[in-house]
């Protein structure tokens, strides 16, 4: 009999995909796909079942269908659809691991469990290190927002792996999810017409495609491979790095740099406004960028991404559209500038490149 694998956060695009993905599996007998709501699209042969992860009902579902493997998405910076604030996103990422990991851990037949995470949990500060590894510390832990529910999530998970040493257990810290339907506040900001961005400041960036996240949480889900180790920690992210200027360009929509506490308040009208949730955590994204290594990816987990983080992005450029400036005219027009506040003594330019090989804006840090 083939494995019994249920998934929590169906009712996101993302759950959508890979309970439809996983299906297709041949290791895989059934797929439980849970939620609070139902989805609005199809999970292929899956059975749904309507429980919220927040109640003791989901531990009902585990026992009553056998499962063996869980998959653990409803961990997200944002409430599915338009409804919900942030008080019930929290519940659900923070509440709704603890209640279950606790049905998990009452359920003996679970032997696999895979938890989405994000690179949120290294937090961004000034004296970052310029790559961050699963071992890295962050230096100062968040005081709100999603990155402080991914570091609450994962000291549950670390909790609930000592009380279960019998379950494999695998953590995937996923880079930013972008791709043609990503649905996250900071898709919601690179959608904007006009970028508020931090005077002085060029963060580095790092994407990864929605298709790749499905692809490595099917490996993480299955048995590993020989020479591979499904199970620990892993940073997820596509090769290279963007700076905000670079994205900015290549959307076609221009940008505002703003001191610092401007950018609070632009970030507080928007999010009154509904356009997005630019929060205090996404500001400091903004301001100092985040780089994770991915070593630990490829040797250890065994998964090589499909897509670049420069090819990610084209692809989330592609799908939202034209911007207010074309991105070769607006590319000139940098360059030029770029040429006349970098030229040298003598004349001569002094050309400096940004992570593909493009100028960045002047002042980029």
């Amino acid at each position: 009999m083939g494995k019994v694998v249920l998934v929590t956060g169906a009712a996101r695009k993302l759950g959508g995909r890979f309970v439809r993905r996983i299906q297709r599996d041949p290791e895989v007998d059934r797929v439980i796909a849970v939620d609070a709501v139902a989805p609005g699209h199809r999970l292929g042969d899956a059975q749904f079942v309507a429980a919220d992860i927040r109640q003791p009902a989901i531990g009902r579902v585990l026992a009553e269908h056998a499962v063996d493997t869980v998959v653990h998405l409803d961990v997200s910076a944002k409430a599915v659809g338009t409804g919900g604030g942030r008080t019930a996103v929290k519940e659900t990422n923070v509440i709704g691991t603890m209640q279950l990991l606790g049905a998990c851990q009452k359920t003996p037949s679970v032997r696999r469990l895979v938890v989405k995470s994000s690179t949120n949990v290294y937090g961004s500060a000034p004296r970052d290190p310029a790559v961050f590894t699963e071992n890295t510390p962050p230096k100062s832990l968040p005081g709100g927002g999603f990155a402080k529910d991914v570091v609450e999530v994962e000291g549950y998970v670390r909790g609930f792996a000592r009380r279960r040493p019998d379950v494999a257990v695998c953590v995937l810290r996923f880079a930013n999810i972008l791709g043609p339907e990503a649905d996250s506040p900071l898709a919601d900001y690179l959608s904007l017409p006009v970028l508020p961005t931090v005077f002085g400041y060029d963060p580095r960036l790092q994407f990864v495609h929605e298709d790749d996240v499905v692809d490595v949480l099917g490996i993480a889900s299955r048995e590993p491979r020989r020479g591979t180790l499904n199970s620990g920690t892993f940073n997820i992210a596509g090769d290279g790095v963007l700076l905000l200027s670079q994205c900015a360009r290549r959307l076609g929509r221009p940008t505002m740099p703003l001191l610092l506490p401007a950018v609070t308040w632009v970030g507080q009208a928007l999010r009154r406004a509904g356009m997005t949730d630019f929060s205090p955590e996404q500001i400091r994204l903004l301001t100092h960028g985040r780089v994770v290594s991915t070593v630990q990816m490829r040797e250890t987990l065994g998964f090589d991404p499909e897509f670049t983080t420069a090819e990610t992005f084209a692809q989330f450029a592609l799908s939202r559209g034209a911007g207010l400036l074309p991105p070769e005219a607006v590319g000139r027009v940098v360059d030029r500038l770029a040429a006349g506040v970098f030229a040298g003594p003598s004349g001569e330019v002094v050309r400096i490149t940004g992570a593909d090989g493009t100028s960045p804006t002047p002042g980029a840090r």
